[in-house]
Order: structure tokens, then sequence, then C-alpha cells
């Protein structure tokens, strides 16, 4: 597998963490009572996580 597909695949799956983000935060924030919270905070998670993940995968 060529190098840009690597990065290529590596992007998509970051992708893939804001959503998974928003639904954690989301998930956690209801069984709480804080819905609205917990979905920012799950957004800036997954965010995060997806920047962490290009970072590692730009070499």
């Amino acid at each position: 597998m060529t190098e840009e597909k690597k990065k290529s695949k590596a992007k998509i799956a970051g992708g893939l963490l804001i959503p998974a983000g928003l639904f954690i935060g989301m998930g956690i924030g209801w069984a709480l009572g804080y819905l609205v919270q917990g979905l920012l905070i799950g957004l800036g998670a997954g965010f995060l996580v997806y920047a962490v993940v290009v970072l590692m995968a730009r070499d």
C-alpha cells in the first residue's frame, strides 16, 4: 500500500472520531442529565482526537 493511501485512510478513520465523540458525549451527558454539555464536550474531544490522528499520520 502506498504512503498516500495510508494517509488517506488515516484521515477517513480520524474523521469518524468526531461523530463518535458526539455520540459518546451525548450518551454520558444524557445519563448524567447534562445533554447539551455532554454533546459539546464530546465534540471537542472528537476534534482533539482527530487532530492527534492526523498529526500521527503526517510522518
